[in-house]
């Protein structure tokens, strides 16, 4: 049985939500490398016994999103208290060269004891921050929970419009 109707539905969906996420990180200055923003994806998945849409990202995207919890404090937003991840059981640091990086694109120095700025000392800043996000964590941004929450709200009424629309096509 073809159900082209609502594999539109879910294709709509899917890239509505891929579109509202890429626009909150844009909005919310978590766009420098553009990579995380090009790895927003997702596969539409039919089966034998059902069909649905699979939502693909960058591993640390869910970082972003969900947020993480720090070692020692974290923030107080209801979002990030309740995220599953956290720094506490786990003595590993965020990537030290990823941070430097992006320091280096944000130009994010240090300065000297007469107050002007250093050069270099890009991996320097990228443990400082690593140490920090430890520490305190990540708040979470919600960028794809958001837009994907507000779009499965009408998302059960318009699959079924869809299916029985297909339903009939088929039995024609």
């Amino acid at each position: 049985m073809q159900l082209k109707e609502t594999k539109e539905i879910l294709n709509k969906f899917a890239k509505y939500v891929i579109q509202q996420s890429r626009t909150n990180l844009t909005k919310r200055d978590k766009n420098s490398s553009k990579a995380l923003y090009n790895s927003l994806d997702y596969r539409y998945k039919a089966t034998t016994n059902g069909f649905g849409i699979q939502f693909l990202m960058d591993e640390y995207g869910v970082y972003q999103d969900k947020g993480v919890r720090g070692a020692n404090a974290y923030y107080a937003d209801r979002a990030t208290s309740q995220s599953p991840f956290s720094f506490k059981t786990s003595s590993k640091i965020p990537p030290v060269k990823t941070l430097a990086d992006w320091a280096k694109k944000r130009n994010i120095r240090l300065r000297d004891d007469k107050g002007k700025f250093t050069k270099g000392n890009y991996n320097t800043i990228g443990f400082l921050i690593a140490r920090s996000i430890k520490d305190k964590g990540i708040r979470a941004s919600l960028f794809f929970t958001k837009p994907f929450e507000k779009a499965y709200k009408d998302l059960p009424t318009d699959l079924v419009k869809g299916f029985i629309n297909d339903i009939e096509i088929t039995i024609e």
